[in-house]
């Protein structure tokens, strides 16, 4: 994303056109995620539901290799944006669920690479008892924000 629009003082902003992420001064600094995602009327919106790590035909991939799973998740996801023409550059939010007991670090360490941006979006996670494909680890979803 490219820097745009004018800095609030104490805040780093990024946008693409117009779409800007926040880390304002006050909160936690962090690499991985902003704060805020200020979207300006005339983005169109992509909402991409919770994706798990599955094949076309809903077969669970990576077995009870987090990391795996975790990979195999997001690409799912670039490949629900792509239909929507958007990419993981595109994204302002994704909101991630892990089965507790699972390893964070590792799952973080597999996806790391693939999200790396000097603006991060804004990023929900949560443990949870399971999820509804048996034997995910991990679900992820996004949103994004494209100005067209």
């Amino acid at each position: 994303m490219n820097t745009s629009g004018t800095d609030t003082p104490g805040t780093d902003t990024a946008g693409t056109a117009g779409i800007q992420l926040l880390r304002p001064a006050g909160l936690v600094s962090s690499p991985a995620f902003s704060h805020v995602a200020v979207v300006p009327p005339g983005a169109t919106t992509i909402y991409v539901g919770g994706q798990n790590s599955v094949d076309a035909d809903g077969s669970l991939v990576g077995g009870d290799d987090v990391a795996a799973q975790s990979v195999r998740a997001v690409e799912n996801v670039g490949t629900a944006l792509a239909a929507a023409g958007a990419t993981f550059a595109d994204v302002i939010q994704w909101t991630v669920l892990f089965v507790d007991g699972v390893d964070l670090t590792a799952a973080y360490g597999a996806i790391a690479p693939l999200l790396a941006s000097d603006e991060p979006p804004l990023v929900v996670g949560a443990r949870v008892a399971g999820l509804g494909v048996p034997g995910a680890l991990i679900e992820v979803s996004a949103i994004a924000a494209v100005l067209r």
